[in-house]
């Protein structure tokens, strides 16, 4: 096969120069320097739009905290749904937007509960949820203080149950892609505090009802408790800023005030003073109409004040309503939770009370298949419950919480845990509270929606739940009503029809989503531009995000001009030195 012809410049001539490569149809450099000037250049169309655009939004690599949106999600009990509430004030103040929208957000923060492994267990679920949505995630409540180097939390910011006045900082952090860890307590010449302050802005959940935490942590050390490692011991608030609080509530609406904490019972001990003292002050500023809910008290706290507490239980504007947990009705297994009581004084608390406060209601928590329990052991605890009936019953199977001393113990069997639980609660499912009340007539505070939609929720002056049509006009009113039906939860309410709807003595409520106690002092804190911001509405937290961004956009543009203007100058000093030494 003939071999193919190579081209006219062949290597069997000798070349003297790379440029000898050059055949006689190949144009000149002469000619290609003439060409050069009639090229005319093709001019490449911009899209003006999307020019415009990026040159108002900020540089790709910038992050400007204060304007993203956050979703927050609350687990556990009423101490951390009022936690979770002033992060939300806090955010929502800055600039931040509170979204509903779990999808939409930027940013999640997660407010966990470490009182039993199935709270735990969702909390953990939803960090890795939000990782794998690549969401910006900040951990809070209980889990995280109490154990902060467990391995799914390594990485992700932190901020600690006594910290959550710094919620701002730890989220703007986060947001540039930091990790931050704030779990220390808060201190007054060494001294444990109760916590960050009262007067923080809030979002309520209900603009209606005010949460407030009396006292942090407790006295008592329960072998089963998990909690006690995150909020520690007792650490009180004073009279006078809880007072203030409440005062501060009913002056926005708040018609309805819950005291919480992990054991109100023992509130005051620690600052020689008692909750008979607390709830005497609270009670003169507590407006007509409005009314006062008490939280959870262990036992051994309430047994030398139930004198003064059935009095303040008499009151008008307090619900005949406590909250005192028995856990187990056997001494043994109540010795080996170190619970600090027998259940005789449980009894005597109880017994006492109803006696002094005709109809009020006891509401108690009973653990089924704590270690060691015997099947005669829970029988003494199902006696208790046929004896007192309570209309209000919290049955937990027992969870070992790693780390506390009754996870060392020797375990019932799952078996017997569930089977026990099921009994009691098949138990308390057997009776019904509130037949014996219909065709009464009773007054009811109308607080919120019911979770169907298809009625409003008010409570008598027992805290009992009664549902009433959804009348707009009776939201945050007192309305008197006929019982004309009950279920296990509940009774239901028809309107009187020549009766007045009573309106409490107070505010106008604010708009749900609508930011609480923006104080003075707070707002210098945020900067001058928010003491024009009486309440932060949702266009007003619009408005400030935008000024906020306008301010970082003028910053950021000023530091690239400072920066270009830098850059030229030590470009001339350069050229002038090439000029130089060619010269």
């Amino acid at each position: 096969m003939e071999s193919e012809k190579m081209p006219s410049a062949s290597c069997d001539t000798f070349l003297n120069d790379i440029e000898d490569i050059v055949s006689q149809e190949d144009s000149k450099p002469q000619d290609r320097h003439f060409s050069r000037k009639h090229v005319v250049p093709k001019v490449r169309r911009r899209n003006t739009q999307k020019y415009l655009q990026e040159e108002n939004s900020p540089p790709s690599d910038s992050t400007i905290p204060g304007i993203q949106k956050i979703w927050i999600r609350t687990w556990g009990c009423s101490h951390n749904n009022s936690d979770g509430e002033y992060m939300a004030g806090q955010l929502a103040a800055y600039g931040y937007k509170i979204t509903e929208n779990a999808s939409d957000a930027d940013l999640w923060l997660l407010n966990s509960c470490t009182v039993k492994n199935p709270a735990e267990d969702h909390f953990r679920n939803s960090i890795k949820k939000a990782q794998e949505e690549n969401k910006k995630i900040v951990l809070a409540g209980c889990v995280p203080q109490a154990q902060p180097r467990q391995d799914y939390l390594k990485g992700l910011s932190i901020i600690g149950v006594q910290q959550i006045d710094r919620v701002v900082e730890v989220v703007e952090e986060t947001i540039k892609g930091h990790s931050v860890r704030l779990l220390g307590q808060k201190k007054d010449n060494g001294k444990r505090l109760g916590g960050a302050r009262l007067d923080l802005p809030k979002i309520r959940k209900n603009p209606l009802i005010e949460i407030i935490s009396i006292n942090t942590g407790c006295l008592n050390a329960c072998t089963y408790c998990k909690t006690k490692h995150a909020r520690g011991n007792l650490a009180s608030y004073p009279i006078d800023e809880l007072v203030d609080r409440a005062k501060q509530s009913f002056q926005e609406g708040v018609c309805e005030i819950w005291l919480t904490s992990e054991d109100t019972g023992a509130y005051g001990r620690d600052i020689g003073s008692s909750l008979p003292a607390l709830l005497w002050k609270l009670v003169e500023v507590i407006p007509e109409g409005a009314m006062l809910r008490l939280g959870m008290t262990n036992p051994p706290y309430i047994l030398e004040h139930l004198e003064e507490m059935a009095k303040i239980l008499h009151h008008p504007r307090v619900y005949a309503f406590l909250h005192i947990p028995v856990q187990s009705a056997s001494d043994t297994v109540l010795m080996e939770m170190k619970r600090e009581y027998c259940v005789a004084d449980f009894k005597r608390v109880v017994d006492f009370l109803k006696d002094k406060v005709p109809g009020i209601t006891i509401a108690t928590d009973i653990i089924c298949g704590f270690p060691g329990e015997t099947d005669q052991d829970f029988q003494e605890t199902v006696k208790l419950v046929e004896e007192y009936k309570f209309p209000s019953l919290f049955i937990n199977q027992f969870y070992p919480r790693p780390g506390t001393p009754a996870a060392k113990m020797e375990q019932v069997p799952a078996q017997v845990k569930k089977q026990r639980t099921k009994e009691l609660s098949r138990i308390f499912h057997s009776y019904n509270p509130y037949d014996h009340k219909i065709g009464q007539r009773q007054q009811v505070l109308v607080t919120e929606e019911s979770f169907d939609s298809k009625f409003y929720v008010a409570h008598n002056r027992f805290y009992e739940q009664v549902l009433v049509p959804k009348n707009p006009t009776f939201m945050g009113k007192m309305v008197e009503v006929d019982i004309y039906e009950s279920g296990k939860h509940f009774m239901k309410g028809q309107p009187v029809s020549d009766a007045k709807v009573y309106t409490p003595s107070i505010s106008k409520p604010l708009a749900r989503g609508e930011v609480s106690g923006l104080t003075e002092e707070f707002r210098n804190r945020l900067g001058n531009h928010l003491n024009s911001v009486p309440h932060t509405s949702a266009a007003n937290r619009q408005e400030l995000a935008s000024s906020r961004m306008v301010l970082r956009l003028q910053r950021l543009h000023q530091d690239f001009a400072l920066k270009m203007s830098v850059g030229l100058a030590l470009f001339a000093l350069l050229f002038a030195l090439l000029v130089k030494v060619y010269n």
